[in-house]
């Protein structure tokens, strides 16, 4: 993970499952605003609030209108008032890497617009509120870091004593969210996150898995902890083949 500035060309946006970097052409804002009750009372001289819940969004997806089947933005896209599992990875001064930054979340599309714009023919496509039944709604929160880049793993993660894939410097006692998405595979896998005090002896991190997926197809999703669950310092992304052999996929973990 490098630190500093960087470029949109870096960043990469996945949805269920769906790589949409190579159609896309602008997002956001990623925005989390909070509500403000007005608290102001008779004696005081100036307004005060009270913040309520966040509102989190990410905006608008802006991209080109492609009809590749089964993976083109109109084939996977067309289809408005969805509940999307939506991942935003903004690569340091690079493609993602484990640890960078990551905007993730389930939220409602609320439309499709292919605009022509001659000679391109471009997409613009609004995002709601978090759905109602997205992976947590006790969480006000959407950035977290890159667990596992998009790529194929093959085997189970056995690394220790690099730093882990996210180091978070102390553990935390807020719980989390795991979020994942599979792009491709050739049987059933099962991905998970470990966690470790020391970044020599990791375990599983209790409740964040995603289950046993069909990873022949796209599978996506977002796992919620309890919010008091203790997560240790040091995380890394954990991969349980089954009849697989080989999983692409990309994760992200939200600390609470």
């Amino acid at each position: 993970m490098a630190t500093g500035r960087t470029h949109l060309k870096h960043s990469r946006v996945y949805i269920d499952g769906y790589d949409m970097s190579g159609y896309t052409r602008t997002f956001g804002p990623l925005s989390t605003e909070w509500e403000e009750g007005d608290a102001t009372v008779l004696t005081d001289e100036i307004k005060n609030v009270m913040l309520n819940k966040p509102n989190i969004t990410c905006s608008a997806f802006n991209g080109v209108f492609d009809t590749t089947a089964a993976s083109g933005l109109h084939p996977v896209m067309n289809t408005s008032g969805t509940k999307r599992t939506v991942m935003h990875f903004l690569g340091i001064r690079g493609v993602p890497a484990a640890g960078d930054p990551a905007f993730c979340g389930q939220w409602l599309q609320n439309g499709y617009h292919p605009e022509v714009n001659d000679p391109v023919v471009y997409v613009s496509i609004p995002w709601g509120q978090w759905a109602y039944d997205a992976g947590s709604l006790a969480y006000g929160k959407a950035w977290g870091h890159v667990l596992h880049a998009k790529g194929a793993e093959t085997a189970a993660n056995t690394t220790t004593g690099g730093g882990g894939d996210i180091d978070n410097g102390a553990q935390t006692t807020a719980g989390g969210i795991f979020v994942y998405q599979v792009f491709s595979g050739d049987g059933t896998a099962t991905l998970s996150v470990d966690d470790s005090a020391d970044d020599s002896i990791y375990s599983a991190l209790s409740g964040a898995t995603s289950g046993e997926l069909d990873c022949s197809s796209p599978q996506h999703g977002m796992v919620a902890l309890g919010t008091s669950a203790t997560v240790r310092r040091y995380l890394r992304w954990q991969l349980s083949l089954n009849t697989a052999t080989t999983v692409t996929f990309a994760g992200a973990f939200i600390r609470g």
